[in-house]
């Protein structure tokens, strides 16, 4: 039985060696857009959907985008700040609902006044409906409200469509900031990976190289356990090591990330925010921006006034449109702050 047993085995197949290790590449594929497929940017045509017309690009994306970047928001602030504080509240039309109102056309390029009538045709109020509800119905003579799933309805009584007119189609306004949302919104990843650098404790990183010889066990487990803590919550303590007659090199620290970062953080922020600010328009000084140079950005009054002579009045000539729609004059705004800046 041991014969035939030992005859057996020896029929059986060599064990294949173990091939040898070779170099190994590899790719991590091509770069993918931020913003790939239907999103925001897909701005093909304004579809028909049978009933309405769907906005050229995402209204909920232009909505997100608002509080995506400090700078970005901020600009569309100061815009609505000075505007309000010059507008002249009207029976028709308050200073909450022209401020609504005039949010709606700074974000999405795009407001709309439904005049409320009473039962002679009389306009007793004007009420904005919110831009990123609104669709303009297929013969472009209706509005339809469309705030959720099956909640569509026809906007009752007159609508006044006010738009940043776009070179491509006549449906629907766009903002003049779309240039710089790719800048907003790199401004904002860099923002969120620095917070998650943070937050998973990788600026502690390291490699802790020992090669000299511990006098017990418990020496290495409480290094272990002090390195372990050192990470998350309580971060940045200080370690000591003790190693009697220990080498040159026998304890060796070799960081494997930087608080520096080599990802250039601030020239993200300071390009973009450059970026955005252009894209608006805004002076810098107007939104708190410290400046990086000891000139500074120059005299605030000045530039203040500056833009509001390019920037605010255009604006209001535009919003005052409602008062040749209507043929009453509701939009009218105070001059007295031309005068506080010395324009």
């Amino acid at each position: 039985m041991a014969k035939a047993r030992s005859r057996h085995l020896a029929h059986q197949p060599a064990t294949p060696p173990a091939p040898a290790s070779t170099p190994l590449a590899f790719s991590f594929g091509e770069p993918v857009p931020v913003l790939d497929r239907r999103e925001l940017m897909d701005y093909l045509q304004c579809v028909d959907n049978g009933r309405w017309y769907e906005p050229p690009v995402s209204w909920d994306g232009l909505a997100r985008s608002l509080r995506a970047n400090v700078h970005h928001a901020s600009a569309l602030t100061v815009k609505r700040n000075v505007l309000v504080s010059t507008f002249k509240p009207h029976r028709l039309l308050s200073r909450s609902a022209f401020s609504a109102w005039l949010m709606d056309y700074l974000v999405f390029g795009n407001a709309y006044l439904q005049a409320i009538t009473n039962r002679l045709g009389g306009v007793m109020e004007l009420k904005p409906a919110r831009a990123k509800y609104v669709r303009r119905a297929k013969d472009l003579a209706g509005f339809w409200w469309v705030p959720g799933f099956d909640q569509e309805q026809l906007l009752a009584g007159r609508v006044l469509h006010l738009m940043d007119a776009d070179i491509n189609q006549e449906v629907y306004g766009l903002p003049e900031y779309l240039a710089a949302l790719q800048s907003a919104w790199l401004n904002e990843s860099a923002t969120l990976f620095r917070r998650k650098y943070y937050l998973n404790g990788s600026h502690a990183g390291f490699i802790l190289y020992m090669t000299d010889a511990a006098n017990n066990e418990q020496d290495i487990d409480n290094l272990r356990k002090a390195l372990k803590d050192s990470k998350g919550p309580g971060n940045f303590r200080n370690l000591f090591m003790y190693a009697p007659n220990g080498k040159k090199d026998g304890l060796q620290l070799l960081p494997i990330s930087e608080v520096t970062a080599k990802d250039e953080f601030l020239n993200i922020k300071n390009v973009t925010r450059d970026d955005v600010l252009a894209a608006h328009r805004v002076p810098p000084q107007l939104l708190g921006v410290i400046p990086g140079n000891v000139g500074g950005f120059g005299d605030a009054p000045k530039a203040a006034g500056v833009f509001y002579e390019n920037e605010i009045k255009p604006l209001q000539l535009r919003l005052q449109e409602v008062n040749d729609w209507l043929g009453e004059e509701v939009i009218n705004f105070d001059t007295y702050q031309l005068a506080m800046t010395g324009v």
